[in-house]
């Protein structure tokens, strides 16, 4: 494939200032993320360069960071990874559905993920503790959350009986999701309808099937293709006055209603400092996987005044940040 018609398929901002060059005078780390546009990745891109700080690199001066939004189209990125493997990247930095097209195509080169899913199921370590391959990270068991968000969003709707799930069918973990729901939903006496999307024809389709089924609420799972489309289904719910629960604290500060999940940014930041470590000589396969233990819960007022809800002291207290 041309190198020029790579970065028009891939859609993205792509800059190649050090990998390649003849006389490569600074390390140069691809940086993949596929759960947003590069428009929205600002608060995880100054994350990740703080973490990198942390461990002695600046961004410009004595590492080379390229930057990749893919936007949710995972069928780009092998031939993505190609190319970074060919110019000779010294880390690449993704979250899940990037890390395990790096630990495909490479397994040497070493990876730093960012996923909230297990990374052991997920076939990118073999353990935890000692995860004995070219691939080490952070895991914010997003995934792993789904039943505490329908019980969150139980308490602030009640009376709500009916609840719509919306998954990604090409996240790896898109079945241990919908089983996690379906356990809350049965110890709260809820029924859940799910949906399922992968492309934005499909998430248009689901919402219009949300409208003629009207659950009482929609729990959005975890995945980088419905982050990546955090706008779109902000507008889909608002327009069908429909609450909606997220997995991610930028879904209410860009106008959905409510969210539990873990700090992607800090996540973001555990993952620059790791690659800081790594780029000094210290292998993934000795550094243990990182797990998060900063969690928001996020509401937001002016989404739930629009959708004429109340919500209740109790829950006020509890969260994180309350956005009016």
């Amino acid at each position: 494939m041309k190198r020029r018609n790579f970065i028009t398929l891939l859609g993205a901002a792509v800059t190649w200032p050090i990998i390649g060059r003849a006389q490569q005078t600074v390390p140069a780390v691809g940086f993949v993320f596929s759960g947003t546009a590069s428009s929205a990745a600002a608060p995880f891109v100054m994350a990740f360069k703080l973490g990198l700080e942390e461990a002695g690199y600046i961004d410009g001066r004595n590492v080379a960071v390229e930057y990749h939004f893919p936007g949710g189209n995972n069928e780009h990125l092998p031939a993505l990874m190609a190319e970074l493997i060919q110019r000779h990247a010294a880390v690449i930095v993704g979250d899940t559905s990037p890390a395990i097209a790096a630990k495909t195509a490479s397994s040497t080169i070493p990876i730093v993920f960012l996923t909230g899913t297990d990374p052991v199921r997920l076939g990118l370590v073999t353990s935890f503790n000692h995860p004995g391959g070219n691939a080490t990270g952070v895991t914010f068991v997003n995934s792993g959350l789904d039943g505490k968000r329908l019980g969150l969003l139980h308490e602030l709707l009640p009376r709500a009986k009916v609840i719509g799930s919306l998954l990604d069918p090409s996240y790896p973990a898109s079945a241990s999701q919908l089983k996690a729901l379906y356990d809350a939903a049965g110890a709260l006496g809820l029924q859940v309808h799910a949906l399922h999307a992968s492309n934005e024809s499909e998430l248009e389709q689901a919402f219009a099937s949300f409208a003629n089924l009207r659950p009482d609420a929609v729990v959005v799972s975890a995945s980088g293709f419905l982050n990546a489309r955090r706008n779109q289904i902000i507008e889909l719910a608002a327009r069908n006055s429909m609450p909606t629960m997220h997995f991610m604290r930028e879904f209410p500060v860009a106008g959905g209603l409510v969210s539990y999940g873990a700090s992607v940014p800090d996540a973001f930041r555990q993952a620059g400092a790791y690659t800081g470590r790594i780029l000094k000589g210290q292998k993934p396969a000795e550094m243990p996987v990182l797990q998060s233990t900063k969690f928001d819960f996020v509401i937001n007022l002016k989404t739930a005044k629009a959708l004429g809800l109340d919500v209740p002291p109790s829950l006020l207290a509890l969260a994180d940040e309350v956005i009016e």
